[in-house]
């Protein structure tokens, strides 16, 4: 994945999203009455940077997959508006996280911004099921002016982040430690990760193995484990986590070498190749077993009622 300028190229898919109720219902705008045109003439808009900073969301291979923007940037407070937008087939599949965590990236190191807000109407369940999954907070700072320039739409809820916020800090992922693997930077030269049994992972290792050259876009997993221990880290790409058990649903992004999760509960799992080519790299407490594994879901959430969790 990676962001870029809008080419005209992309109009015919970005006026696909438009003509799609199902991805416009609850935003603003008449999209639906949009031409090839007006895809055009926005993308020819968004060379000019000042006000407005447009970019596309794009594959590996740059096929379009969205929009996402700092919009009505404020150099007077350092801020700006962020929105985003993608395709039907992109849901699903880590691209709107990856636009949203790159343009905020973007606001604070390259554009020297201090703070980036959003609203989101309280009736677009899949919005606010987004953003407060990803922990970000509801705003009740939010000037007078700004959010006048909704005030004909009600029931809003508004978002923000400051420069220096750490966009998904946590310590777990529905019960799972996540585990910062110790790592020793060399100058000009990169880092050497290393963890030990027992010192740094509570169990003794017996297998560890590693899924490689997968298709971006590609899920795989669908199985928990009744006893087995498990270190899981990405140690090149980015590879999406999600988790669950007793505790709920969660998910977190593995894209940093550093960082893994340790699940030593039975727990449901899935992974999505956000990025073509990523590594997940598995250290586990014992030897393959077959009979450790739910390979069915309802088999799963059956087997967690018998443990009476």
């Amino acid at each position: 994945m990676k962001l870029r300028d809008l080419e005209l190229k992309d109009a015919p898919l970005m006026l696909e999203w438009m003509h799609d109720q199902s991805v416009v219902a609850n935003l603003r705008g008449n999209f639906l009455g949009k031409t090839i045109k007006d895809a055009e003439e926005f993308i020819k808009l968004s060379r000019n940077k000042l006000q407005n900073i447009h970019l596309a969301i794009a594959t590996d291979e740059d096929e379009y997959m969205g929009t996402v923007s700092l919009k009505n940037v404020d150099r007077d407070n350092n801020s700006a508006e962020f929105a985003i937008t993608v395709r039907k087939s992109a849901m699903g599949r880590g691209y709107s996280w990856y636009g949203m965590e790159e343009i905020i990236r973007r606001a604070f190191e390259e554009y020297n911004l201090e703070s980036v807000y959003w609203c989101v109407s309280r009736n677009n369940e899949r919005a606010v099921r987004f953003y407060d999954k990803h922990n970000f907070h509801e705003a009740v700072d939010i000037s007078k002016e700004i959010r006048n320039r909704y005030a004909e739409i009600k029931n809003l809820k508004w978002y923000s982040v400051l420069k220096g916020d750490v966009l998904d800090e946590r310590r777990d992922v529905v019960g799972c430690k996540i585990v910062h693997i110790n790592t020793i930077p060399t100058v000009d030269a990169g880092e050497l990760s290393f963890f030990e049994a027992i010192h740094d992972v509570a169990f003794e290792i017996k297998r560890i193995y590693y899924i490689s050259k997968v298709p971006e876009g590609t899920r795989r997993g669908f199985h928990a484990h009744k006893k087995l221990k498990q270190l899981l880290f990405c140690p090149y790409g980015r590879i999406q986590l999600v988790l669950e058990n007793e505790k709920g649903r969660e998910e977190i992004e593995l894209s940093d070498p550093s960082i893994g999760v340790m699940i030593e509960e039975p727990t449901w799992r899935e992974m999505l190749w956000i990025q073509k080519d990523s590594v997940l790299c598995v250290a586990a407490s014992d030897f393959y077993d077959p009979n450790d594994y739910i390979r069915n879901y309802e088999e799963f959430k059956k087997y967690l009622d018998e443990l009476g969790r």
